[in-house]
């Protein structure tokens, strides 16, 4: 410990600098176990917003509930350790102590001469810069669990107590709120902590509010004294008492209001929404607002700290992200540090990457720039591009990245032929629309080489299209290319392989061309036809069992025309089939979604009374699953050479070895 006459410590001060948590070590809390005397959990906290993100039971709870027990909370809430705050291995006794130890850097001079017996200073230059160390210890002795916080060194520190304890409260909203009962009056009620603890209110005396009462108070006794109804009742009451009293005895009786203090006053405020009869969503956003009055405008050299858990909780997407859009603009670069958790992907499609954590598997993933692989045009790429659907990745087991619209629809449906329903393994698609992989995946590798443990796959396609075209009269002739698609295949996979992302490309050309090449090519073409009837429709008619019936005589025409060609040229010819006359295509999700319902058409338990027709138009998963048929559906697409690179990737991101 450094201790120094205050005048010596104080440099020149810096700017844009407040006290904040910086870093927080737990050791055996919860789930967070310490091995070999190293933390359990270790985050690097920074100013402005900080948002925990990831599945559940990934330890964000944990982390606010350990910020708690060190530093309380500012509505006094009962905070103390419970049996199951300690860690418990799956087979063995539960451990008898936890350790949190906290760091709070970034002092102000206003703010350091609040602790300056504790602090540990650095001069920097003409600065001086100051470190705070938490360590809190709870322990076990028999039925009994105590606890304590010291400051300074983890075996020689000292108590904390006093005012400087009081100044480390955070500002806390817990996950379910009962906004409307803590904005109602009522003895200690939250609304009239918060206003008492006001630089308005604080620790006067004398205020503007205790003039207008004793005025009020004073009126009411004259109105007893002077008007005429008011002296009658009064006069009433001295007459019955002096009927009652002995001769001689007082019976001047006075009607006098109570001596009010200011917090009886504030106590009997209620806050009240605008709206008559407002929604849990309006009483949230009242509540948040009024916290957030102490972090405003605390002037006493505290820590301005507000820990929110699942700030989402009661609020429609738009509330969420006007709420979150003000907490980053008027917070994220000043004094004031905040601390959420959240699960929704609406609000970490809005935050700041910079400012998320991910929690996995017992860490905590700063993704802020440096961090990461993402370089600094990555940073702002994503920020524009990630939208609530693609925020689904920061809540995923695994992640499947696909190119186009075809993926995304189809890679669905193959999964659960194949046994790993997407959303049974807790797997999220993200269908970037481009091949600009690496700007997302990315986000999901660590610079420093370590891996964060969620499964990417990156579907992408080869590109090399199977065809050469005459320099001169322009005209395409079939070229297989089976070297050069090997080539792109393998430079692919290792372009988009690195940690825990892998790349898994398609052996030919696209998707729908290794489609058309594969055991599913009979499916495909007839789903190539149907889209046909469908993009060429007029509007609101879907296929009729007689087009339907129309599209497969097509295809099997097409099928006996082409019979004496190779497996390559056919799925040529029968791609070629979905492309305009300047390669591009305006068929392929409608292509996709059409056979994706022909895959679940095919397992299905058909009733007699349902016709072709209705498989565009039913909630297919609705139906029995025969499950032989599925059984050999899922044969097939596992033996396939040009599907297998399909089916590596949704085992690879269920968590299987591949």
């Amino acid at each position: 410990m450094n201790l120094r006459p205050i005048t010596n410590l104080f440099g020149s001060e810096s700017e844009n600098k407040t006290m904040m948590i910086s870093e927080l070590k737990i050791y055996n809390f919860r789930r967070f176990k310490s091995v070999d005397g190293a933390p359990g959990l270790q985050i690097t906290f920074h100013k402005g917003l900080n948002a925990l993100i990831g599945e559940n039971d990934s330890g964000k709870t944990a982390v606010i509930d350990a910020l708690k027990l060190v530093l309380l909370t500012q509505s006094n809430e009962y905070i103390r350790p419970a049996d199951d705050d300690f860690y418990k291995p799956t087979n063995g006794d539960t451990c008898s102590e936890f350790k949190i130890d906290c760091t709070i850097t970034e002092f102000t001079q206003n703010e350091a001469k609040n602790f300056i017996e504790y602090l540990r200073f650095k001069k920097n230059g003409e600065k001086v810069e100051y470190t705070l160390e938490l360590h809190y210890r709870a322990w076990k002795e028999g039925h009994k669990i105590f606890q304590e916080l010291r400051v300074g060194d983890v075996d020689d520190g000292i108590s904390i107590d006093g005012k400087a304890r009081d100044l480390l409260k955070a500002v806390y909203l817990k996950p379910l709120r009962d906004a409307e009962r803590e904005m109602s009056s009522g003895r200690s009620s939250r609304i009239s902590q918060i206003l008492l603890n006001h630089p308005v209110f604080k620790d006067k005396k004398e205020h503007i509010v205790l003039d207008i009462f004793q005025e009020a108070n004073k009126r009411i006794e004259d109105y007893f004294t002077e008007d005429t109804e008011g002296k009658h009742i009064l006069k009433t009451i001295r007459d019955n008492l002096e009927s009652f009293n002995d001769k001689g005895q007082a019976s001047n009786a006075e009607l006098k209001t109570s001596d009010i203090q200011l917090k009886a006053i504030l106590e009997s405020l209620s806050l009240n929404a605008p709206e008559i009869n407002p929604g849990l969503g309006e009483l949230n956003l009242l509540f948040i607002a009024a916290e957030l009055l102490l972090l405003k405008d605390d002037s006493d050299g505290g820590l301005k700290l507000a820990l929110i858990e699942e700030l989402e909780a009661h609020l429609h997407p738009q509330a969420q992200l006007r709420l979150i859009s003000y907490l980053q603009n008027e917070y994220n670069e000043n004094d004031v540090q905040i601390i959420i958790s959240t699960h929704s992907p609406i609000l970490c499609s809005k935050i700041n990457l910079k400012n998320l954590i991910l929690m996995k598997d017992g860490v905590g993933y700063d993704l802020a720039e440096g961090m990461t692989g993402l370089q600094k045009g990555d940073y702002l790429f994503l920020q524009r591009f990630l939208d609530s659907t693609k925020a689904n990745l920061f809540f995923a087991k695994g992640i499947i990245m696909v190119e186009g619209d075809a993926e995304n629809i189809l890679i669905p449906v193959i999964a659960d032929i194949l046994g790993y329903p997407l959303e049974k393994y807790g797997v999220s698609i993200v269908n970037v629309g481009s091949t600009a992989f690496l700007r997302y995946s990315g986000i999901m590798v660590r610079k420093d080489g370590h891996t964060i443990g969620i499964p990417v796959s990156v579907i992408t396609d080869c590109d090399v299209k199977p065809y050469d075209v005459d320099p001169v009269t322009k005209e395409k002739k079939f070229n297989e290319k089976t070297t050069e698609s090997a080539q792109a295949e393998k430079d692919k996979n290792e372009k988009y392989t690195n940690g825990s992302v892998h790349g898994f490309t398609s052996p030919r050309w696209t998707l729908e061309y290794c489609i058309a090449m594969s055991s599913l090519s009979e499916d495909f073409h007839k789903a190539v036809h149907y889209g046909m009837k469908i993009l060429n429709a007029q509007e609101h008619i879907s296929l009729t069992d007689k087009k339907i019936t129309e599209a497969n005589q097509a295809a099997e025409e097409e099928g006996r025309k082409w019979h004496d060609l190779s497996q390559a040229e056919t799925a040529y010819k029968i791609y070629n089939l979905m492309l305009n006359g300047d390669g591009k295509s305006s068929l392929k999700a409608i292509v996709a979604q059409c056979l994706a319902s022909i895959l679940r058409w095919e397992i299905s338990v058909i009733p007699s009374e349902l016709t072709q027709e209705k498989m565009f138009d039913l909630d297919l998963y609705g139906l029995k699953t025969d499950e032989q048929k599925k059984s050999e559906l899922k044969s097939k697409i596992e033996r396939d050479q040009f599907l297998s690179y399909i089916v590596n990737a949704i085992k690879y991101a269920a968590g299987e070895a591949v």
